[in-house]
């Protein structure tokens, strides 16, 4: 699990106590792959081969966040 990672999302599944992150992995990507799908068999191929770089914290995005049900 990693560790210290700050989430201030409490509607996340993996929101913890202390605003801390409960997730087994984290993925973040720039903003512009916001709605990519990573779920899919090609995407998984590109999430582990693509590199893009960010300017500021502000242009990328968590997508391990997964809603509470």
């Amino acid at each position: 699990m990693p560790k210290g990672v700050s989430c201030s999302v409490a509607n996340c599944s993996f929101w913890g106590q202390g605003n801390q992150c409960n997730a087994d992995q984290i993925m973040i990507d720039i903003d512009s792959h916001a709605h990519m799908d990573y779920k899919s068999e090609f995407a998984g191929d590109l999430q582990e081969n693509h590199k893009d770089s960010a300017v500021e914290s502000g242009s990328t995005c968590c997508h391990t966040f997964k809603p509470k049900e």
